[in-house]
């Protein structure tokens, strides 16, 4: 899952049954996709091996697109991201008996794209959504 930490928004994400650097190129290759960032950007993530991979950083380094990771044993480098994940937890998974993989794969993409971007307000962004968010920024930039 890639998050932008000006407005909250969910831009890129992916899933797969196991946790590894393809997962996360693909997530954020869709990332790239939606931003078409401008050489500069620094993307943060923990330490984990699928950051640290060749392949992811060959993309980064392809997309100029400095990497930045967590030392060890800060959590707070990635509050944003663990907020995101516990509230995909509290407000969709733990609320549902998925039967199938297929099931919970459409609903959380159904989460993240309807209402966690779309839909929930976030105390941080003024009681607002993501979404909204980024409207509201557009529209005072006269863009």
């Amino acid at each position: 899952m890639i998050l932008d930490l000006f407005s909250r928004r969910v831009i890129g994400w992916s899933l797969a049954d196991r946790m590894n650097s393809k997962l996360v190129t693909n997530a954020f290759e869709m990332a790239l996709w939606r931003r078409r960032p401008a050489p500069g950007l620094v993307f943060h993530s923990d330490q984990g091996s699928q950051y640290a991979s060749f392949d992811f950083q060959q993309l980064l380094a392809n997309s100029g697109i400095t990497g930045s990771m967590s030392r060890k044993g800060d959590p707070y480098d990635n509050a944003v991201v663990e907020s995101f994940f516990a509230s995909l937890k509290t407000d969709r998974v733990s609320l549902r008996d998925f039967q199938t993989r297929e099931e919970a794969k459409r609903d959380i993409v159904d989460y993240i794209e309807i209402f966690y971007n779309g839909i929930r307000l976030h105390s941080s962004l003024d009681y607002v959504s993501p979404k909204d968010f980024e409207e509201k920024w557009l529209a005072a930039q006269g863009s």
